[in-house]
């Protein structure tokens, strides 16, 4: 049986993997924008609810990051290099290390998910569908651990477009069954938040399936427990080297994201819920230069494996040149349309009036977010992985929360306010990282073994 190798060069067209990217993270912001659609129009309240337990959630994914991280960077360097013999061991460590270690996590979440919401100051009527969003959702993020890393090794290898096949199957079950319970027949038994996280772990079920089955059609290589003896554990220590800053990165700005939750939790419910409604629709801005971002990394990452570093430098300012007008120009569209995009939300007039200001500070926002993730994702894919963790503890914690709550709280500016801690926060970081790259001490940082 003859193995997909998956191999990348500088001519790789970056929109033939972007563009199935894009349509990917379309598709899977469509699906939350469904469950924030169906459950505004079932109870306005369930909204804030479901969108504090996924801020919280969103923190043990970043710590799945560790393994998922480190599996795009060792993967696509490990293919650039040529280094086919390692790959088979390598799929079977990420897979079971992120397998062991969601199932620690989402034990973990259970157990301790009252004190956490309390911790955020998640509002009082809103507390108990938190709570029950959390117990299945939350009870079963192994499911995300394990189709993280798996979708990392596929993208790795060439294989995007599968993403749009998942998210897809995803959609029409989480729709199905956002009906089923909400509007449709098993409407009579009340599930409300419940039945919204039942649809959404049956569709991580299938989406998980989906993604491994790929591995074996596309004959990307094979997984065994048998591969692992003896342990590899250099290989492992390697992984976690590149992973914990890359992921501690990431955790960081989560549990920055949850500071500034609290802060919008003490502007009351039409706060709360103009934030997630705003979040729904950045997200499509965010989208793009995401899908572009990501593939850049998987190419850099071959290109670094293969050591050819001035192909990589040339790559990335590329793929800036492509995402950053479309980022913008998707942000400045969201703004002017939201008065009218916001009504599928809610009729509301204060959480309309509150969110137009957000999306306003969102365009600012975009320019900065677009910056860092081209860099710093290319930045993780050439070995230089410190580098980002440092520079975004300095701007998260000392420019984000201090504008944050300036702005947002002592000043009276509201959601807006706090959401203008984020656009400095990701400018100033965005030109500070953008300016590593252009230095070149990222070059000589290639994490496969010469030889």
């Amino acid at each position: 049986m003859k193995k997909n190798t998956g191999e990348m060069t500088e001519e790789t067209p970056i929109l033939s993997l972007a563009g199935p990217m894009f349509l990917e993270m379309f598709l899977g912001i469509l699906l939350q924008n469904v469950d924030t659609l169906m459950l505004s129009h079932y109870a306005e309240n369930a909204v804030g609810a479901v969108g504090n337990a996924n801020q919280i959630m969103s923190l043990l994914v970043m710590m799945f990051g560790i393994i998922c991280t480190a599996t795009s960077v060792v993967v696509a360097q490990y293919l650039g290099a040529k280094k086919y013999d390692r790959m088979n061991q390598i799929y079977t460590l990420v897979v079971v290390v992120n397998l062991v270690f969601g199932l620690f996590l989402s034990v973990l979440l259970v157990a301790v998910k009252q004190p956490c919401m309390r911790l955020v100051g998640v509002p009082a009527d809103m507390m108990a569908d938190t709570l029950r969003y959390i117990d299945l959702v939350g009870g079963f993020l192994f499911l995300q651990a394990c189709y993280d890393v798996v979708i990392q090794i596929l993208w790795c290898n060439g294989h995007v477009k599968i993403g749009m096949v998942v998210s897809l199957i995803m959609n029409l079950t989480n729709i199905g069954g956002n009906y089923l319970v909400l509007y449709g027949p098993l409407k009579g038994l009340e599930l409300g938040v419940t039945g919204v996280a039942i649809s959404t772990v049956v569709s991580r079920v299938f989406a998980l399936c989906i993604v491994v089955a790929a591995f074996y059609r596309f004959r990307i290589g094979r997984l065994s427990l048998q591969l692992l003896k003896p342990f590899p554990i250099k290989m492992l220590r390697k992984m976690i080297r590149i992973g914990l800053p890359s992921a501690g990165e990431s955790m960081s700005y989560n549990f920055y994201q949850v500071i500034l939750l609290s802060f919008v939790n003490r502007l009351g419910n039409d706060a709360v819920n103009a934030r997630v409604y705003c979040n729904s629709l950045i997200a499509f801005a965010y989208i793009f230069s995401a899908a572009v971002a990501t593939s850049t990394q998987i190419v850099t990452g071959h290109l670094v494996g293969a050591g050819n570093e001035d192909g990589a430098y040339r790559r990335v300012w590329a793929s800036l040149k492509l995402s950053m007008p479309v980022a913008v120009g998707l942000a400045v569209v969201n703004w002017q349309l939201s008065p009218y995009t916001l009504r599928f939300f809610t009729e509301n007039e204060n959480i309309i009036r509150i969110a137009y200001w957000v999306m306003l500070v969102d365009v600012a926002i975009e320019v900065g977010r677009c910056l860092n993730i081209t860099f710093v994702y290319s930045l993780k894919a050439s070995g230089d992985y410190l580098f980002p963790l440092f520079v975004g503890f300095g701007t998260m914690w000392g420019i984000g929360i201090t504008v944050g709550y300036a702005a947002g709280i002592a000043l009276g500016l509201g959601v807006a306010g706090v959401f203008m801690g984020t656009a400095a926060d990701e400018c100033i970081r965005g030109f500070i990282v953008m300016g590593r790259w252009k230095s070149g001490k990222w070059r000589g940082k290639s994490v496969v073994e010469k030889g």
